[in-house]
């Protein structure tokens, strides 16, 4: 059964995409930790994988590339110190790589209340993002 990141590759979900190429997919975060949180996956969807460290070589690579280009247009768009990096995996089970902009090491506590953004806060994070990447 596809997960929802498989649906969302293939549009049958919306989302709030940030960008992608042949391989590789950016969207916000629909529970972010910070303004700017933000996924990068894989466009594996047959079959699909869970676990990072079981991708090819060469897909990781691509992924981490990726993920550096989104993470740079992020803080372009999101006033923050660093972009933090984490990757779980256990929500969902597709491969994703969490892009949280943050000030302070706090931000990234997963267990952290998730902010509540309106439909045109997302937007217009996302449209930002995007428009730097």
């Amino acid at each position: 059964m596809a997960t929802i990141f498989t649906k969302i590759i293939k549009g049958e979900i919306p989302c709030y995409k940030i960008a992608e190429n042949d391989k590789f997919f950016a969207f916000l975060d629909i529970n972010p930790m910070t303004k700017g949180h933000t996924l990068v996956i894989p466009k594996l969807t047959e079959p699909e994988e869970d676990y990072i460290f079981k991708l090819k070589e060469e897909t990781y690579n691509g992924l981490m590339s990726f993920a550096r280009e989104v993470a740079i247009a992020i803080e372009k768009a999101v006033p923050c110190k660093r972009i933090g990096v984490a990757v779980m995996g256990m929500e969902v089970p597709h491969v994703h790589v969490h892009l949280i902009p943050i000030n302070k090491e706090s931000d990234m506590i997963i267990s952290n209340p998730k902010l509540q953004l309106t439909k045109e806060e997302m937007s217009e994070i996302a449209e930002k993002i995007a428009a730097n990447f």
